[in-house]
């Protein structure tokens, strides 16, 4: 089996990346041609993968990989990942997050029509949902470019294997982290900050709402769904995610606790990080995905603070040994 990775240089492809070598498969790992790129997380795997550039603003470009290669699966995993901030640039966001998504489509479509194809969606989807907690049956009603953007991609997905019967399905995936994640989503910024300040590298760490709840889960589990999902028959959508929400504070208490600190000590509240109030909770309902993939999360909310503390940690005492 073959299998192109689409954004294979992020915490998501690195991940199903690893997964799919362990299993036997060739790798074809995709990244944009036009914007810099770093292959860290490739560290383990990049040799026993086949690296390729392209353009998901480019039908031809696209057409072409999918000639050249001839993948049975497909992931897109290529999309900007703030959601917050793709404010700063939608028109950007919606030309590669949505416009790429259906130019994909397309290439699936006229180059290998029997290739599997999986979307990632998200769960900003929902956006200000009407209900919590969400399923595959809630309506959507994303709040942001990216949100939007992601919402045409899951429709067109849809859409595609209903009017061309292609094998192509959406993965709506609520918050997943880990030691890949970059700095600028709050998880990372807490492990990072709290392993600083452990070797004296950093004073204080400012947050905005403590309160606010996410569900969030282990990256390397949700790209065991994604694969999970991708296989199953019929092709279906599916909401992952683990169905219970922790605060910002809690993630603090955690991450600081594994270093021996009380977090009360360092982390401040700072208007400027302060968002909106959020009329109900993002949570996933994954009771479809566990039912019908037999998929679970394997790593709890502890145990996913501690791996991205420890990961932090080790970096950062390496590099002040080096330094």
């Amino acid at each position: 089996m073959k299998a192109l990775i689409l954004g294979v240089d992020g915490q998501d492809g690195s991940y199903l990346a690893e997964l799919l070598l362990d299993q036997g498969y060739q790798v074809v790992g995709w990244i944009p041609k036009t914007i810099p790129v770093r292959l860290d997380h490739l560290q383990a795997c990049i040799a026993h993968l086949t690296m390729v550039e392209g353009d998901l603003s480019h039908q031809a470009s696209l057409n072409a990989c999918m000639e050249e290669h001839q993948p049975d699966e497909i992931y897109c995993l290529a999309a900007p990942s703030a959601p917050y901030a793709s404010w700063g640039n939608p028109v950007m966001v919606g030309d590669v997050a949505a416009l790429g998504v259906a130019r994909l489509l397309e290439a699936v479509r006229q180059m290998v029509p029997k290739a599997c194809f999986y979307q990632a969606s998200s769960s900003e989807l929902f956006g200000d949902p009407l209900e919590t907690p969400q399923s595959e049956n809630t309506p959507f009603r994303p709040r942001n470019p990216y949100g939007v953007a992601k919402l045409y991609a899951h429709w067109m997905t849809v859409r595609y294997r209903e009017q061309y019967g292609l094998h192509t399905v959406s993965g709506i995936l609520f918050n997943h982290e880990s030691p890949r994640r970059g700095l600028e989503f709050v998880t990372r910024k807490i492990t990072h900050s709290a392993a600083r300040i452990k070797l004296g590298l950093q004073d204080k760490l400012y947050l905005g709402d403590l309160e606010s709840r996410r569900d969030w889960g282990f990256a390397g589990d949700y790209v065991r769904a994604m694969w999970m999902m991708l296989h199953h028959q019929p092709a279906a959508d599916f909401v992952i995610g683990t169905g219970q929400t922790h605060a910002v504070r809690e993630f603090c208490e955690l991450a600081f606790a594994t270093l021996d600190l009380d977090y009360r000590e360092y982390v401040v509240q700072d208007e400027r990080f302060m968002r909106p109030p959020e009329t109900h909770q993002l949570v996933a309902d994954p009771h479809k995905a566990c039912y019908e993939l037999g998929w679970q999360p394997q790593t709890s909310f502890a145990e996913l603070v501690r791996l991205m503390v420890e990961a932090d940690w080790r970096s950062l005492a390496n590099a002040d040994e080096r330094g």
